[in-house]
């Protein structure tokens, strides 16, 4: 009985042995698989509102005021071009659209989940800093989402302008959800790159001098990515994704400026009244000198000897 409770009791310092750890590897993974189906589920349920939400912004595009779900079955006009094709495709894009909304909508469960998994084995500033990248890494993430949503009705506009005179472009309808679905995957990954820079510095990897002396390969880094990651191949969409970044990079490089400044300062100031100042472990050796002035630091045996009583002193 003691023995199975001395089991159950955690270490404090995250150990335990490989089965273990498996054992809650599994149980993380099950419950974050639950996770994205109950919310696919849900997905499943708003399947035609997801759809005239994705496709929107091509919509406006073309000047459509209508749904997409409730232009389906017309075929006249440029708010009808968006298209399906096969017995099994309507099906499959159903499927499709609803794990990809639920992976969505589940996030924060599963990534509570690998949190949970990770904690364990960090040390108490690295799960600070770990926490504040994933508190300041999500609004990063759909605030680049939001804005590719948003850089679409123009992007498409333009790409649009180049379908050739009494020509109709048929839009597969699959093949517009995973252009929307990689355009809000490119930004919102994008736009972590000023907080993995705050990261490093924070940790001491990277000064701010350092970062602000990048600047001019950043700028023509950033505008080389922007070019090769949009899906699109227009201008509008490349310097969409290209400008905010740039920005970002140079927020995150003065609040680096900053930090560091801030740490100079720190460090000048010495250690607080409750801290510790640092040990100076630094090996000296040790010659005949130190040793000839350490025994004259000795006192001298200057008392007369104690009268000895049948062999010992008073002392003894």
């Amino acid at each position: 009985m003691l023995k199975s409770a001395r089991n159950k009791e955690k270490d404090p310092e995250g150990r335990m042995p490989l089965v273990e750890h498996l054992r809650e590897l599994r149980n993380r993974l099950g419950k974050a698989l639950l996770a994205i189906v109950i919310a696919s589920v849900v997905g499943l349920v708003f399947y035609q509102e997801i759809i005239n939400f994705l496709t929107r912004p091509v919509q406006e595009a073309v000047g459509c005021t209508r749904d997409f779900t409730e232009l389906a079955k017309e075929s006249k006009g440029a708010c009808g071009n968006i298209t399906m094709s096969g017995l099994m495709g309507p099906f499959t894009l159903m499927i499709k659209v609803s794990l990809t909304a639920g992976v969505v909508i589940a996030s924060p469960v599963w990534l509570y989940q690998l949190w949970a998994f990770i904690a364990p084995g960090l040390h108490r500033h690295e799960k600070r800093y770990s926490m504040a990248f994933v508190a300041a890494g999500f609004p990063l993430f759909m605030v680049g989402a939001y804005f590719s949503y948003h850089v679409l009705p123009a992007a498409a506009e333009v790409l649009l302008d180049f379908t050739p005179e009494n020509a109709v472009n048929l839009l597969p309808l699959d093949e517009l959800l995973d252009l929307v679905t990689r355009m809000v995957i490119v930004f919102g990954l994008s736009f972590e790159l000023p907080l993995v820079l705050v990261m490093l510095n924070m940790t001491g990897m990277v000064t701010g001098r350092r970062m602000l002396g990048w600047w001019r390969a950043m700028i023509m880094g950033v505008t080389v990515f922007a070019a090769f990651a949009t899906p699109t191949v227009d201008p509008v969409s490349m310097l969409s994704l290209a400008a905010p970044i740039i920005m970002l990079y140079f927020v995150a490089t003065g609040f680096s400026l900053l930090n560091d400044k801030r740490r100079r300062q720190r460090e000048a100031l010495g250690p607080a009244d409750d801290e510790a100042s640092e040990l100076d472990l630094t090996p000296e050796e040790v010659g005949e000198v130190e040793t000839v002035s350490a025994a004259k630091a000795l006192p001298a045996q200057t008392e007369p000897e104690r009268e000895r009583i049948n062999g010992y002193d008073d002392v003894t």
